[in-house]
């Protein structure tokens, strides 16, 4: 199977990339070649281009058809306009990677089903998403564009911190200082390490029952975001002190921040996984956090260069902490 990714060395998108390799997948990258040494991928043919540059892309495509493209990088609806003309005639499967926060926020009802209605009036990367959904929704019904929807939710490997703040958070709770924690701490969260989510998500590539369908892919673990920060503390052996906040407050003093806390972490949410395991029986996240948070402060603390602390963020949480208090 020929199949191209669209970026490929991301969080996600590597650990698919080295599982394709590995599965004797004939696996071709396009992008610009700047972000290769961060997570380099062997056995992989580059094709050099920015896809937003149509000319650029045209020219690197030219000669190749492919078995499944996978967009990893496409935000914004005219996004997906380019690639409609890219890859009308050049595969027989256009992958399309949305995000798991499109979903109704805050939900109505959980599990989270691919049913759930697509709803998320504070987050415009969300809103993005839905557009570039509904625009391939379209073409399919128009032309018969071959597409297949994946709907990631929270997924991590060595290098992402899944704590507002990033490695700062880590710094604060190395030197005792208290952990900005949003809401009192309880409600639910999904973590899906990426090697687990490769399993499901190449499964799906090549599967003429994938065509015009949706999938979310992600753990069936799940754990408070209190729960959360206590795992990555324990594993940098210290006892971490928190201060609760609410999200709307955070919100008040950094909009960032708060869009993808309101737009997303805020609310709990659990996944329904029957629809990708019914299709890819071999998908089953068996990585969990414990072992997830282990690998992930082992990588930060074996480079003192990895441990860059935001002075700025670290300076707000102090206050954003003390105001409150």
């Amino acid at each position: 199977m020929k199949v191209l990714f669209i970026g490929g060395t991301g969080i996600i998108s590597s650990a698919c990339s080295e599982l394709a390799v590995e599965r004797g997948i004939d696996l071709y990258h396009l992008n610009r070649g700047e972000s290769v040494n961060l997570r380099p991928i062997t056995g992989v043919k580059n094709l050099r281009a920015d896809i937003h540059n149509t000319e650029e892309a045209k020219a690197a495509l030219e000669g190749h058809h492919f078995d499944a493209v996978v967009q990893w990088i496409g935000f914004l609806p005219q996004h997906m306009e380019s690639d409609i003309e890219l890859f009308r005639d050049k595969t027989d499967q256009y992958v399309f990677i949305s995000s798991a926060s499109i979903y109704q926020t805050p939900p109505a009802n959980l599990p989270i089903t691919e049913d759930t209605p697509l709803e998320n009036p504070f987050w415009e990367y969300s809103r993005n998403k839905i557009a570039c959904e509904e625009r391939l929704r379209e073409e399919f019904k128009a032309t018969g564009f071959p597409i297949t929807i994946v709907r990631p939710s929270h997924t991590y490997d060595k290098t992402l911190i899944p704590a507002v703040g990033g490695y700062t958070t880590l710094s604060r709770m190395k030197k005792g200082l208290p952990v900005l924690v949003h809401g009192d701490g309880t409600s639910i969260w999904t973590l899906t390490h990426h090697k687990d989510f490769a399993v499901g998500f190449l499964g799906l590539l090549g599967r003429s029952e994938a065509i015009n369908e949706a999938y979310h892919i992600t753990s069936d673990e799940w754990s408070t975001w209190e729960n959360i920060y206590l795992k990555l503390a324990s594993a940098l052996g210290v006892e971490p002190t928190f201060a609760h906040v609410p999200s709307d407050v955070i919100a008040t003093y950094d909009q960032e921040m708060g869009d993808g806390l309101l737009g997303d972490k805020t609310h709990s949410m659990i996944f329904d996984n029957s629809k990708i395991k019914a299709l890819v029986p071999e998908f089953d996240a068996t990585i969990p956090f414990d072992r997830g948070a282990q690998e992930i402060v082992a990588w930060y603390e074996s480079e003192p260069a990895r441990q860059v602390v935001d002075e700025r963020l670290n300076e707000l949480m102090t206050k954003i902490i003390l105001d409150y208090k």
